[in-house]
């Protein structure tokens, strides 16, 4: 039986290019903390930022609970 090659419909790697050259583009004349605004504000806008927000606001709200968590499941290794 002769494979046949799949037609191809999507390049994900020329999407990829296109999409970097309009952000370089976008951030080219920016300083380095503008590029970090740009993106954070990029990030917020986006489909995804209303669980980026959340996750902001977790961690807001409990300063130190991942440090405390991470130490406590050391020590707890430690006495085993």
């Amino acid at each position: 039986m002769k494979r046949r090659k799949p037609e191809k419909g999507f390049d994900c790697i020329g999407f990829k290019r296109k999409v970097q050259a309009e952000i370089y583009q976008e951030i080219r004349g920016l300083s380095p903390d503008e590029q970090i605004q740009y993106f954070r504000r990029s990030a917020a806008d986006g489909p995804l930022g209303r669980w980026w927000k959340a996750l902001g606001r977790r961690s807001e709200s409990a300063p130190g609970k991942e440090v405390l968590s991470a130490e406590s499941a050391s020590h707890q290794l430690a006495l085993k």
